[in-house]
Order: C-alpha cells, then structure tokens, then sequence
C-alpha cells in the first residue's frame, strides 16, 4: 500500500472532530503512465446534510485509483458504499438511507484559467484531491429529495410537537380560513351581546 499519499489534516469543516483526506495528484502527475491504487479508511463518522450533522452508521473502506493520462490529465476512480442516518422530513426520525459511490472520471487537473474540466468541481484545487469534499458532493447528488420514514409518516404535531407516528395527540390542527376571519369575528360578537 501507498499510504504516502493520502495526507490528513484537522479541519472543522464536517463536524468538528473530522479529518480531512486530500490525495496530492501531483506525485501520480509527475510520472508519466504512473498508477496508484489504495484502500483507505473513511476518517469521519458524520457528515453535514441539510443542516442536521447525519451520522455514518456503516461504510466500507474508501478505495481509489488513480492514473497518469499524460498533459495533466488523470482518470480518478473511487468507490465507497455508505448507510447515512438521515432525519425524516415529516417526524425527524433518522432513517438509514444507502449510499453507493462510483467515482470514474478523466479530468484536466491543471490550474490554468482556461481549464473547463475543473470549472464546476469544487474538491480539485492546485493538484490536490479532496475526499472529505468529494464524497459531500456525491452525497448530496445520490439523496432523495424527500426523505420519509415510511410512506404514510403522520409527522410531527404542529401544535404540541409530539411524533403523531408514535402517539397521537388530541390538539385541534384545524387552521381557521384566513378569508373567514371577519365573518368568524361578526359571529363571535353576537354571540357575546346574547
């Protein structure tokens, strides 16, 4: 293994105790035809999602590959499997959502202004790879766009905040039609005068 390659360094971007993974592309650039091939550990247990700090219940080991195409170009291979808990959009329960990454592009790494592959890549930045970033982006590409615990979640009460799923509350949920209003108040007052 090549562990050399893989540099971690403490950031507080992820969740306060992560490491961030960057793989220096320019040690693989500088060989021509040069691969490098390695399983790596994933060096945090949450990741930010929405605004909630979602826990990484199970993943497999991180592995990539990378291989010197020649004029700055480098095929990136990675491949990692995920569970994520992520909260329910009705009740906020974590529900454990799968999450399956397969990497593999041929990228122009160089830092020239005119360089179109790296334009809406936001983890290559002066020949350095970053996982952290990386595996956020593809993350954040694979999730649903609503998350349910089960299909019929009743969701959380609006008036006293309990999980309906699991109790149900006697609170009155009815919202008064806003365009009744008056005729509501004209009622009310006369049934005050009698």
């Amino acid at each position: 293994m090549l562990k050399f390659f893989v540099d971690k360094v403490n950031f507080d971007m992820y969740n306060g105790k992560s490491v961030v993974m960057i793989i220096k592309l320019n040690d693989v650039l500088s060989v021509p035809d040069k691969a490098v091939e390695e399983d790596i550990e994933l060096d945090f247990d949450s990741i930010n999602i929405r605004g909630f700090d979602c826990a990484i219940k199970d993943a497999t080991s991180l592995h990539y590959k990378l291989v010197n195409l020649g004029d700055n170009r480098c095929h990136i291979m990675i491949r990692c499997d995920l569970t994520i808990a992520v909260p329910c959009d009705r009740c906020l329960e974590d529900v454990d959502i799968p999450i399956s990454i397969d990497y593999n592009e041929a990228l122009n790494v160089s830092d020239d202004e005119d360089n179109q592959d790296l334009d809406d890549i936001s983890y290559i930045r002066e020949y350095q790879l970053d996982i952290n970033m990386l595996i956020y982006e593809e993350v954040s590409l694979k999730l649903p766009m609503k998350i349910l615990c089960k299909d019929d979640c009743l969701g959380i009460c609006p008036v006293c905040g309990v999980n309906r799923n699991i109790k149900e509350c006697t609170c009155d949920r009815k919202v008064p039609d806003p365009r009744m209003a008056d005729a509501l108040d004209m009622i009310n007052d006369f049934f005050k005068e009698v």
